[in-house]
């Protein structure tokens, strides 16, 4: 059994389910934290459809933050403002692991909560919630990287979701453990958004494909620049690997549903860490104007 931390998930789209659901498989206390106004609706358990196994669960709901040990915090960027609102007491609890797209949200959970409660994370597969309660897990894969700041917290729970087969490591350097992820995802989510393609349709399509790699390239070159320890070649390798499975992009799917992007959240970084180095990155550039016109949002939303 595990040690008993006490979670709670903020967020129980895709991530935060399969985050929550697979620690309620572990044994752990999980409290599942809502809108106000569903939270009498809401279902007491989660369902999870996974390659790890399917699983079914009850689970506390509540439309606050309890007092917990961990707070995965799993919201899309575009609502991360309106769901802090359900932390009224952040003293309460002791740490919080965001798991959003992007880098910025970083900074501004610190300024808002300390910097020692912070623990950065990044987390990636494919996971979508297809109803309330019901989460489904698509890849064959979810890597869950965490700072190393997390450690003398978070090893046993990690332990226990690598027993599940999560592929979970900690990371000594935040700037890496960041970048590392953007890298993979901006020029995924950009390039699947802008295409209409899953991973395996990009791969086999050469202007898609050579699109995905410049940007690729254009991330890893800012990620250096900002600190992080990254090599394109590396990347390129991984993204090679990756095209071979069949995948679409949360964003992809945003703006299939007509809901808003993480679009500043995802290439934000990108643009702006470009500006600041003067770096040029017209593959990035152009595949946020071909999101932008695909999604019917405002040219040079971002940045």
């Amino acid at each position: 059994m595990p040690e008993q931390l006490r979670h709670a998930i903020l967020g129980v789209g895709g991530v935060g389910g399969l985050i929550g659901a697979s620690l309620g498989r572990c044994g752990f206390p999980v409290t599942l934290v809502v809108k106000p106004e569903v939270v009498d609706q809401y279902p007491r358990h989660l369902r999870l459809e996974s390659p790890f196994g399917n699983y079914e669960a009850d689970f506390w709901v509540l439309a606050e933050v309890p007092a917990v040990d961990v707070l995965w915090l799993t919201v899309k960027a575009t609502q991360l403002d309106a769901a802090l609102a359900a932390i009224t007491h952040p003293e309460s609890v002791k740490a919080v692991v965001p798991l959003l797209n992007g880098i910025d949200h970083v900074a501004l959970l610190r300024s808002k909560y300390g910097n020692e409660k912070i623990i950065p994370a990044t987390i990636a597969g494919e996971t979508e919630r297809v109803a309330a309660g019901h989460i489904v897990h698509r890849s064959p894969f979810a890597r869950l990287n965490v700072s190393s700041a997390g450690r003398p917290l978070l090893e046993g729970t990690l332990g226990e979701l690598q027993q599940l087969g999560f592929q979970c490591q900690f990371i000594d350097h935040e700037p890496t453990l960041m970048w590392s992820k953007l890298a993979f995802l901006a020029p995924f989510a950009l390039t699947s958004t802008a295409a209409d393609k899953t991973t395996d349709e990009i791969f086999s399509d050469p202007h898609w494909r050579d699109m995905g790699l410049s940007c690729i390239r254009e991330t890893c070159a800012v990620a250096v620049a900002e600190g992080a320890k990254l090599s394109a070649e590396t990347v390129i390798v991984g993204a090679m690997a990756m095209g071979k499975v069949r995948m679409r992009s949360s964003m992809q799917k945003d703006v299939e549903k007509g809901n808003p992007p993480e679009l500043d959240a995802i290439a934000g970084p990108i643009l702006r860490g470009a500006r600041r180095h003067g770096i040029a990155v017209p593959a990035t550039e152009k595949l946020v104007e071909a999101v932008e016109q695909r999604a019917g949002l405002s040219p040079s939303t971002v940045g």
